[in-house]
Order: structure tokens, then sequence, then C-alpha cells
């Protein structure tokens, strides 16, 4: 073995190693089978710190349930990502001074193609970094020939049974993409801007209403005024006619309780074409829909008219000043104008939600656009609606969440869902497979030619959208295995449902829910039986993690290390606002003086393994992977230690030869069987947090703080049968460890096994990846050698701080007196190395002179020095003062009414323990004081 652990040459060796011996693949042969489906990252992407956090927890139970011999395929893939794809290309080309619209449709989707295959697996590379054991024969790409012909099946299908429609809806619409968005994917955020109040006269009188509000461009296309019903205020407007300002137009006033009497000025100018809650209230009141917007945000010379059945009801003369204005120029003309005819009353400052594009950050406009929609809400024929089918399946248990409070979020979600714009103005991604002809009579078929057998004799013109992304990546749980309509394949009977879905709570509905519903309606089954939802990766102060912010992280980073000035350079280049780059250099100086150090994967694994909680953020501290990396050395430097000490040597592999195992082998065995089973529950509930927790401290604690420091003592002073049992116990709890933290730290553990696992005579497999999982024998706890290690370390412990107390270097070798009986013995030749003591004897009674004397238990021990009376007088004072206060503290709880009757049985019986425990040691103590008074 090498002297030291260097994890960038073992991280490269054994994972081209692993991937092709086809360790990854599926056995396609056990009886039970464990499946998990990769989120598809975007092929745009690039590694961050939550793809790594999550994939450290799938690859974590990939290798756990692969190890415990199951068929087991977690698959990956990547995301055409259709609006992110096509900018990055469309970028390109405006560096090159082309435009997609000069290159065409075709051409433009062959570049995006080229680019796919150039620099678009980025990400699965980087995802090879972190150890992920996914088969990669498997992988698959959402715009490839299996994954596009289901999405057609899948849309042709549900526009047979009527639930896909084409309908004109308001949508969110990105001016400058030029393409309706999914809300995930607009960002609100709040701005300074200004609440406009504006009088609206009423017909007939001299009386106006004030109306206030933040968006007055859109005024042009209001049909109504809202008051509440039962604002006293206003119940004498409800059913008069306003004058729209700066038109011709009347309006009437109409109550909906939507409007929150106390919020401005009580009155709500209602604009349905314009926004998402006057659309609702519109729909209410039967009232018209007046879209005065084109799709370039722009104000029209003519309003378009329609009713919420989406006809074209004519329409409406547009003032001439405003028309082909920007949504902010038209804002400050019609301002102007509204103060000109004396109607602008009052300007007030006003924080506002702005929603923004998150790729293009221009204001997102809610306008009447024609769409593609899916019914979310309406039965087929099973007389449930595919929402309905995706509750249930929660509801009765066939998937479950992790932690179960997510379930609340889910149906809040989908008992107020709306329908689902699916289609998008893009020429990136899956063209909807609908036809025109001259008549603009649609025909949903599944090629061209079927299309055309339904409309003989007419020309037909494709439609020019894409779907949503989304609706690709619903039906990845079975498009992935080989899904045809009415067929079945041995993927699709083996790995459907899959085991559980990993992934954050912020696309359960975007995502989790839409692949519960196309997957429960299309094959009958649910997607997956776990949905193990985990909280977001945020920097050391709970941040969230942005480019924009400069306090991003990069993964490999983290494995590879990086200089100070490159760092700089990353957090710098992307700043939302640039001038705050001398903060963000600061701060990165402050955290990162000198860059970040090399950790390794490993490090970095078990780090994002311990961070794994059940709550909602996940503040990541890159000082906690040294603390790994340390741990990673110290399971290197114990592992030399111990093949310097048993190999050539006898490690109890001949049956015929005796072993003598002594308390600390017993104690050692007893305490792999807990750890076994502490981490087989942990990673069984997804406590990966628990299951590093459970890890360390086995390793750190029991193993190579204790149980090698006491094996050193049995080599020594042992008979042969004593060395072989402990020679023994020490490779096979190390070989058994190994496995045991296999799915955390892969790499070194593979590569340590390999070493140990022949003395260990463990079962011969090619890697340990391939090794059984250890399984816990609690039969084995032995637990009168568990009370012998107790009352060892409880000794050296006592010895330890005596000796801390007293002043004395680790150098200077004291005898110790232990005073009881020869059942002492048993520990005298381990506390001599433990305490870094001279010697050990056993007496009846400890001397009366004025050395040191400490309690462990009910032993009392002497350490046989010339001691400083005062200074002693001193300590001994100073413990008795703090076991008199912890004493009066139980005793206050006792005295307590109703504390008895109250607190739980246990921990009384704990706290009546304790208090006979310290007065003991408080006895002992003060006759100790009086002696030495």
């Amino acid at each position: 073995m090498a002297k030291s652990f260097e994890p960038a040459e073992i991280e490269s060796r054994y994972y081209p190693e692993w991937e092709k011996a086809g360790y990854f693949q599926p056995n396609m042969q056990s009886a039970a089978s464990f499946c998990i489906q990769l989120p598809p990252p975007n092929v745009t992407g690039t590694l961050h710190m939550g793809h790594a956090f999550n994939q450290t927890i799938m690859d974590g139970l990939t290798r756990y349930h692969r190890m415990k011999g199951e068929n087991t395929l977690w698959q990956p893939g990547t995301d055409h990502a259709g609006i992110a794809t096509q900018i990055v290309v469309e970028r390109q080309l405006d560096a090159q001074g082309i435009s997609r619209h000069e290159l065409g449709r075709e051409k433009f989707v062959e570049k995006i193609w080229e680019w796919k295959k150039e620099s678009g697996a980025t990400i699965t590379e980087q995802m090879r970094r972190m150890g992920a054991s996914v088969d990669w024969q498997r992988e698959y790409f959402t715009m490839d020939e299996q994954c596009s012909g289901s999405v057609t099946e899948v849309f042709v299908s549900l526009f047979e049974q009527g639930l896909i429609y084409r309908g004109k809806r308001l949508s969110n619409w990105d001016p400058k993409l030029g393409t309706a968005i999914s809300d995930l994917e607009v960002v609100s955020e709040e701005e300074d801007g200004h609440m406009w109040h504006i009088k609206y006269p009423v017909v007939g009188s001299d009386e106006f209403i004030v109306v206030a509000t933040t968006r007055p461009e859109t005024l042009l296309g209001d049909v109504a005024v809202a008051v509440n019903p039962i604002d006293a205020r206003f119940t004498h407007l409800i059913g008069k006619t306003l004058r729209l300002p700066l038109t011709d137009r009347e309006i009437p006033v109409i109550s909906d309780d939507y409007v929150d009497a106390a919020f401005g000025t009580g009155l709500v100018k209602i604009t349905p074409a314009h926004d998402f809650n006057d659309y609702q209230v519109g729909k209410r009141h039967n009232t018209q829909l007046i879209n005065v917007m084109s799709l370039e945000a722009t104000i029209l010379a003519k309003a378009q008219v329609f009713s919420f059945d989406g006809d074209a009801l004519g329409s409406i003369d547009l003032p001439a000043a405003y028309a082909g204005l920007s949504a902010p120029a038209a804002r400050k003309a019609m301002l102007a104008d509204l103060d000109a005819q004396g109607l602008l009353l009052e300007t007030k400052k006003h924080k506002l939600m702005v929603p923004r594009g998150d790729r293009t950050g221009s204001v997102i406009e809610p306008l009447l656009t024609d769409q593609w929609f899916m019914a979310m809400s309406k039965a087929d024929e099973t007389g449930q609606s595919i929402t309905e089918k995706a509750l249930q399946a929660v509801a009765t248990g066939e998937v479950k969440f992790v932690p179960e409070n997510w379930v609340n979020t889910y149906n809040q979600w989908l008992n107020n869902i709306q329908d689902w714009c699916i289609s998008r103005q893009l020429w990136w991604g899956h063209q909807i497979p609908a036809w025109y002809d001259e008549d603009g009579k649609v025909y949903v078929a599944r090629n061209q030619e079927q299309a055309q057998a339904q409309a003989p004799g007419k020309t037909l013109r494709r439609d020019v959208d894409v779907l949503d992304t989304w609706f690709s990546s619903a039906l990845v749980p079975f498009s992935t295995l080989g899904w045809k309509p009415g067929q079945s394949t041995p993927e699709l009977d083996a790995f459907l449902p899959s085991s559980v879905l990993v992934t954050g709570f912020d696309i359960i509905f975007f995502w989790v829910a839409r692949m519960i519903m196309m997957t429960k309606h299309f094959t009958g089954k649910v997607p997956f039986k776990h949905v193990y939802i985990h909280g977001l990766v945020r920097d050391g102060e709970g941040q969230k993690m942005s480019k924009s912010e400069g306090n991003v992280l990069d993964p490999v980073d983290l494995i590879d290390g990086i200089g100070l000035e490159a760092l700089l350079e990353k957090r710098t280049s992307g700043l939302r606002r640039p001038e705050t780059a001398p903060k963000v250099a600061a701060k990165t100086k402050k955290e990162f003086p000198e860059g970040i150090p090399a950790f390794g994967t490993d490090a970095l694994r078990f780090t994002f393994a311990s961070l794994a909680t059940l709550g909602r953020s996940i503040n990541f501290d890159q000082h906690r992977c040294e603390g790994y990396r340390n741990f990673c050395n110290k399971l290197w430097n114990a592992t030399r230690y111990v093949l310097m000490n048993v190999e050539g040597k006898d490690v109890g592999q001949d049956k015929s030869l005796p072993l003598e195992y002594g308390f600390a082998d017993q104690w050692m065995t007893g305490r792999l069987q807990q750890a076994e089973h502490d981490v087989t529950t942990a990673l069984d509930t997804f406590r990966f947090d628990l299951a590093a927790q459970g890890i360390y401290e086995f390793v750190w604690n029991d193993y190579c703080d204790w149980y090698i420091e006491l094996a050193k003592v049995q080599l020594q002073a042992g008979n042969e049968a004593q060395q072989r049992a402990t020679r023994r116990t020490l490779v096979r709890v190390l070989e058994t460890t190994l496995r045991m933290a296999h799915p955390i730290i892969p790499f070194i553990t593979e590569e340590l096994w390999q070493v140990v696992a022949p003395l260990a005579n463990a079962k011969k497999t090619a890697s340990i990846m391939l090794a059984d999982w250890p399984v816990a024998d609690l039969s084995r706890v032995n637990e009168a050698a568990n009370a012998q290690v107790e009352s060892l370390k409880a000794l050296a412990f006592a010895v330890r701080n005596l000796r801390g107390e007293m002043g004395l270097p680790p150098s200077q070798k004291t005898p110790l007196l232990l005073e009881g009986g020869e059942e002492l013995q048993q520990y005298a030749a381990y506390l001599v190395p433990l305490a870094k003591l001279a010697s050990v004897t056993i007496v009846a009674k400890l001397p009366e002179d004025d050395a040191p004397v400490a309690v462990a238990g009910s032993t009392r021990l002497m350490l046989k020095v010339e001691i400083d009376k005062a200074a002693e007088l001193a300590r001994l004072s100073k413990e008795i003062g703090k076991l008199t206060e912890n004493l009066e503290r139980i005793k206050a709880k006792f005295e307590k009414p109703g504390y008895l009757d109250k607190a739980p049985a246990h921990l009384v019986e704990k706290d009546q323990g304790l208090m006979v425990e310290f007065a003991e040691k408080l006895a002992q103590l003060q006759s100790q004081l009086a002696k030495l008074q």
C-alpha cells in the first residue's frame, strides 16, 4: 500500500475499470429489483452542488441495493431542455452575426444536434467524477428515437381521448423569446415600483371613483371595475357604468369576493386578457377578453376581443398615439395624458413582485395566445381525471413521500390545478404532431401520412410549435424502458415502478406529479414507490447558490482543488450586478484564503451524505470536507497498520488452530453488528445523515481510537491463540467495515478492500460493489464484554483527566494504583499505553497520602506523583462544586410539582440513577478533600 491516500490516482484508475467491466449493469436475474431514474439534467448544464448532492444519494442507494444482490438499475439520461438549449445555440450564432431565422428551422435544429454531439455531454463526464454507478449503456436523451416515439404516441392518444385540446388562453409570455413558458421558468422578485391612483368617471354623474394600479398600460383592456360586495363604501356603485379613461368605452362596476377592501383604494380594475387573477374574475362574470398587446409586448392599433370560449368577437380601435409603443413607453405616455386630463390623482412609491423570465430577464406578460392544453380535471373512460388518479396513488400509499409532510404540498397543488399549457413557440423540441388544412382545421396523427389520410385531397401544414420540455420528462419512467402501447418488455416488468425518486421539493408539481399522472394513466402502474425529497444546497450562510450572486461552488473544484485566483475569476465573471465584484472577492478571500484544496470525491460524497437531513435547506460548509478527508486518511492509515501487523502471519484462517477471543475482541465484534444494523436501517429509511454518522463514529471512535489501541496490547502480550484471534478480528471487522462504507465512499473502499479481503477470507468477487452487503447478527452483541470495555474506558478517561488537571506531560510515565479486587487486573495491561503509565497496581485500599485521586464509577484510583497540595485542594474543590451543582439541578426536578407524573418513565429512571451516581462520587471526593485538609 502507498504510504498516503491519493484520491486522484485511485479515482482515475477505478472508474474506467468499473464501467468497462459492466458492473453498473443490472443482472436481470435476481427476483428482487431496484431501480432509480436519474432526474435528467439539461444537456446544456454542468454539474452543480444540487446535482452532486442528489447523485451522491442516488449512487449510495444504488450501490447498497446492488450489494444486497438485487437486480439493480440506475438509469441515466439528459433532457433536451428546449428553451435553455435553443438560447445557447442562438447566442453562438449571434456571435457569428447569424440569426436562426436566416438559417431556417431545419438548419438551425441541425446546428443544435451538432452542438449537442460536441459539447452537450459535459455533465455526464462530471457524473463519472462523482463515482456515479449508472448503466451508461442505457443512457437516454429525451429527443432520441425511443423517447420521441413515446411522446408522439402519448400526445395522439390523449388527443383521441379528449384530454388534449387547442384553445386561446392566458399564459406566461416571454416577449424576448417569443414563447409561452411554464411557471417554473418565471422568477418573481421584489422591485421598486409605483402605485398610480386613477380617476374613473361615473357615467351620468359628476362622481368618479379612484382605482389604484401598478400597470396603467393595461388600462386599455379593462372590462370592469370590481368592488368587494360587503364594502359599504361602494355598494351603491354596483351595477353602474364608468367611462374608461383614454377611451370611448364604458365598463360596469361589478362585485367580487376577490377584491381586498383594505388594499389600495378598495377598487380593482379587471383586465382579464392581461392578468391571471383578473382572468378568473372575468370568467366568473362572463366578461369579454380584450387583448391590447402584441406578442412583442407592444400596444396594438386594434385590440382583439374574444370570449372565454376563445371565439373572436371583433376588434376595438385603440388610441393611435400608443400604437407600437413598448409597455414601459406606453405607460409613460398614458400617464402623461391622464395627468393632462386631470385623471391622475396620485403617484405613490410601491414595492411589487415583478415576474421575469429566468433565461432572459425580460418582464413576463400574461397574454392570450393560441396554445395546446392538457385537460387536468376532465374524466376519462374510467370516470376519473388524470389528476384524480395521481391524488389517489398517494392517498392509497402506492406512492409514499419521504418526509411525509410533502404530501400536503402535493395535494394542495393538485387540488388547485389548472389545465396545463403544453405548447411552446420554439424550434428545438418535440414538434407537435398536428397538421392544419387551408381552413385551419386541425388533424392530429402519429405521422403526416396518417394526417393526410384524415384529410384526403387537402394541403396540410404542420404545427410549428413544440411541446413543453416537462411533457417528455413526465414520460421518463416508462418511455426509457422501451414502452409501446399494449406491449411489455423485460425492463418494464422489472423496473416499473422504480424503487425511489430522489429529487428536490421545488419540482414536486412540475415533474413528480406529472410523472405519476402520465405513468398511471398509460401503464396502470405508479412510476415509483417512494419519493425522497431532499433540501436545496445553499452556501455556508444559508444563501441560495447562484452564479449571479457569486457564491457558487463547483463540485469538481472541491474534488480537484482550485487556486484562489481561478476561484475569484469564476465567482466574479457571471455576476448579475458587476459592481458587487469587490464585495464578492473580499468574501471569497475570507472564506478561501488560499483557494480550495483537493478533497477528493470520497470526502465530498461523505460530506453530502452527512448533510442529508430531512430539512428544507442544506447549508454547505467546506470545512466539513476537511473533516471527512481526514476521515479517509484515518481509514487509510488504520488499514496500513492492520496490514503491517497481519501480513504473512496467521489471521485465523486455519480452523484447526485455537482462537482465544478477549473481551475487547468480543466487544468489537458486537459493536460491528450494531453498526451494521444502524447503517442498514438508516439507508432503508433514506437517512443518509445517520448512515454517515454511524460509519464515522464506528470507524473513528470504536475501531481506530479504541480497538486498534487495545489490539496493540493483545498482539504484544497475548499468547498465540489470543494474537491469532486479534488478527482475525482486525481484518474481518475492517473488511466488513469497508463493505458497509462503500455506498458512500466507493473509491477508497475499493482500493483498501482489494488488499484486505483476501486476508479476511472474504467471498471472492472482482469488486467490492459486487460483494455482499453486511447483515447484522445482533445475537453476537456481548453485553458483558460491552460493560468491560466501558469500565476500561471510564478508567482511562479518569486517568487522562487527572493527568490533564495535574499538568503532567505525555512523556512523564507515572505509576497508577487502583482500589478494588482482582477483577481490575484485566484492565492493567491496557491502561499502561492508553493513559501513559509506568505501571498499574491493584490495592485493597489506596494509601493515605497527598497523591491525586480520581473516581471512575465505583473505582478509586491514584497517581503516585508528588503533588502541589494547594493545587490539588483547588482541583478537588472545583470538582465538588460541579458535582454539587449537577446534583442540586436534578433534585430540583424531583421537587418540581407534577414531575413524577408528567415526565416519561425512562427519563425519571435516568435522573434517579444520575442522582445516586453523583451522590456517591461527591462523598468520595469530600472524603479525599477532608484528608488533604
